[in-house]
């Protein structure tokens, strides 16, 4: 399957209209307005949203990532992936996650990290896979 890879910035009327349900999807207590802040808030933080296309311009993947330069180096920070559910199989996880690779070298990386659910056992399958290391516990705390 041919894939082209994109960037979608605010403005652009694809980030709500494709993106957007690709990431609520991912996220279901996301409101198609609270998306709209998050989108513009976080471009704004240097979150690039890249979405991956068919042959005939369908949005079919997308990723949320950063660069970020930590105590344990340049890192391209992963904060959201996901394939739309009609094309799981089909090899666009796999290209998304190598343009990210190729896109965390070229801008100097050392690490791409990412985080995965505690219940989302299909993620794992995926990243393990493809030769990701589980190297930390991510912990949390709701502030309400």
């Amino acid at each position: 399957m041919e894939l082209t890879f994109v960037d979608v910035k605010p403005g652009d009327p694809a980030l709500t209209a494709e993106v957007g349900p690709l990431i609520r999807a991912l996220r279901p207590a996301l409101t198609a307005d609270g998306f709209a802040a998050f989108a513009a808030e976080a471009h704004d933080q240097g979150v690039v949203f890249t979405a991956a296309l068919d042959a005939r311009e369908r949005y079919l993947g997308v990723a949320t990532h950063r660069v970020l330069t930590t105590s344990r180096g340049r890192t391209l920070l992963v904060d959201d992936m996901v394939t739309a559910l009609d094309a799981r199989g089909a090899g666009v996880g796999t290209r998304l996650l190598a343009e990210l690779e190729t896109r965390a070298r070229a801008a100097g990386c050392e690490r791409l990290e990412l985080d995965a659910g505690v219940a989302n056992h299909g993620a794992h399958r995926f990243y393990h896979a493809h030769r990701m290391a589980i190297t930390a516990l991510h912990f949390a705390r709701e502030l309400t």
